[in-house]
């Protein structure tokens, strides 16, 4: 019988599963539960939404999802379950099998990241009843970034706020830069210990990340997954006396404020849309703010490439990847535009081309590589958990 595992990332509203079989990798099953406590917006089952009311019946439609499928009938089939862990503070630096000090570690977090590690953990939990002898294998996005050194993650407040709350910068897209990173160092045929690259993860969600020996040195995300780049509706980086401002105002309530700067900035804010697509589609047409939008968008990238330029020293290459690296070729050419002099010159023509998964895209005389790297955080989910699995010599007992 092949091994399989099963990839959970239980959301605030939705839930993806990806099956895996381990022997090569194959995706087996996929698919996704969405509008979680919502009215359905099609029958109840069909995927990718739902008439189900919490995470129990979402994850219980999961695994009749599976059996339906006839990849996963008996429980000992399963090798294990790796789940998707938003936040894990400064208990983590790599993925880790479940058990009951896990749990409490990550119900300890809540409070850094009330909107996802409750979910995340509810999931977790639900499939502990279900699936009680599988291994449970939770990976944070926090973990990659553990190995930042102090005077890159510790914030110029008094140090009680470190040493009693651990106030401090964290960052995220753990499992996203984890995998580019080692698929750009196996890509170029270098081990990990001598590469430093610039990644960029940019989708809805945004963030950067300085590499340096394969290593996280900075990431643009702080304590919170608000810091950093402009996003589709986060607000990025501000200034914080600009919350200050507003709530002297008397005007705005501390959960108006969150839903200001989490769900009602970033491009929404300034363009009124936060689908690059749609905003680009809008710019092309003349759009002011729209236009003003993807100025902002990329200038703000641009600053933060010129900074880790200065951390790393050398860099081997710049890294798109997430939606809108991957895919928003204008966006890729902005943020290069004008960085000839730092070595980045990209090749226009190749940067057209829908790159399909792995693609150079720098000119030939630019110093530094210009890649784009297809991201797949699940695989990366999927093979950090077999890893602890099989290092732990965990194995199921149902």
């Amino acid at each position: 019988m092949s091994r399989k595992l099963l990839v959970l990332n239980s959301g605030s509203s939705s839930v993806k599963y990806r099956l895996f079989g381990l022997s090569d990798e194959r995706v087996l099953v996929s698919g996704i539960i969405e509008r979680i406590g919502e009215a359905p917006a099609s029958p109840v089952g069909a995927d990718g939404a739902s008439g189900f009311t919490n995470h129990r019946q979402a994850i219980t439609e999961v695994v009749h999802r599976l059996r339906e499928s006839g990849e996963l009938q008996e429980p000992n089939e399963l090798f294990g379950i790796g789940h998707r862990v938003v936040h894990g503070g400064e208990a983590f630096s790599s993925a880790v099998v479940v058990d009951d000090a896990v749990i409490e570690a990550i119900r300890a977090a809540i409070p850094l990241a009330p909107l996802h590690n409750p979910p995340n953990l509810l999931g977790i939990e639900v499939c502990r009843e279900l699936w009680p002898g599988v291994p449970q294998v939770a990976v944070f996005d926090t973990a990659f970034h553990q190995s930042m050194p102090p005077y890159a993650y510790r914030y110029a407040l008094p140090k009680g706020f470190y040493r009693d709350d651990r106030i401090r910068r964290y960052g995220f897209h753990g499992s996203s830069f984890a995998y580019v990173t080692k698929r750009t160092a196996a890509y170029l045929g270098r081990s990990l210990e001598s590469c430093n690259f610039i990644v960029l993860h940019l989708g809805n969600g945004a963030s950067a990340a300085a590499i340096k020996q394969g290593r996280s040195v900075d990431t643009s995300m702080g304590m919170t997954p608000l810091a950093g780049l402009i996003m589709g509706t986060r607000c990025g980086d501000i200034d914080p006396g600009i919350v200050l401002y507003l709530m002297k105002s008397g005007k705005y309530s501390v959960s108006e404020l969150e839903r200001l700067l989490s769900t009602n900035s970033g491009l929404k804010g300034l363009a009124g849309a936060n689908d690059m697509r749609e905003v680009l589609a809008c710019a092309e047409a003349g759009d002011g703010d729209a236009r003003l939008a993807v100025e902002a968008y990329c200038y703000a990238i641009k600053k933060y490439i010129g900074s880790y330029l200065a951390v790393l020293g050398h860099v081997d290459a710049l890294v798109f990847t997430g939606g809108i690296g991957e895919h928003a070729a204008p966006i890729r050419h902005k943020i290069c535009s004008g960085l000839e002099s730092c070595g980045i010159t990209i090749n226009i023509p190749k940067n057209t081309i829908e790159p399909g998964g792995m693609a150079e895209l720098q000119a030939a005389n630019s110093r530094v590589k210009i890649l784009v790297v297809y991201t797949d955080e699940e695989l990366e989910i999927a093979r950090q958990s077999a890893e602890v699995i099989e290092a732990r010599g965990v194995v199921s007992t149902e």
